[in-house]
């Protein structure tokens, strides 16, 4: 019988404790469920995308992630951004890498600044005409990450 009491005792307790774990995690899923993200409560936003591996996916992946953001209906009309390419990411900026060059114009036509890095340029011997021609320049892909830093621009690397 003392055996009987004890299970009882044990099973009250468990019941109980699986009672109130319940609850909390009830009370958890509810509170994420309600949470909406963060708002935007600026005039504006920037951010300037890193581009710098010729990997096919992390090229595709950066085109994306500036999709994404674009379409954010929290940033609409609030968002600059600027694509900056050196180092490998200069591949998807060569002509001669055509798969690139409407998601690039496409991404312009949003607005977005599409940059390639001069100092990638001298360091590989790669000439500007093996670029697309709708490009714009800046004499080093590490310094522009810099300035814009300074100037409060998120840096995003893909």
């Amino acid at each position: 019988m003392k055996n009987n009491i004890i299970a009882a005792c044990l099973f009250l307790f468990t019941l109980a404790f699986q009672t109130q774990t319940f609850a909390q995690e009830s009370q958890l899923l509810t509170k994420n469920k309600s949470f909406l993200g963060a708002i935007a409560k600026m005039k504006s936003y920037k951010a300037i995308y890193q581009l710098d591996s010729d990997d096919p996916k992390i090229i595709a992946k950066a085109f994306r992630n500036i999709n994404n953001a674009l379409k954010d209906p929290r940033l609409q009309g609030k968002l600059e951004i600027e694509l900056i390419a050196f180092s490998g990411g200069t591949e998807a900026f060569k002509k001669s890498n055509s798969q690139y060059e409407a998601a690039l114009k496409d991404l312009i036509e949003k607005g977005v600044h599409v940059v390639q890095c001069l100092n990638t340029l001298e360091e590989r011997k790669i000439a500007k005409s093996e670029l697309y021609d709708f490009l714009a320049y800046v004499p080093s892909g590490n310094g522009e990450l810099i300035l814009r830093a300074s100037e409060g621009w998120v840096i995003v690397k893909p």
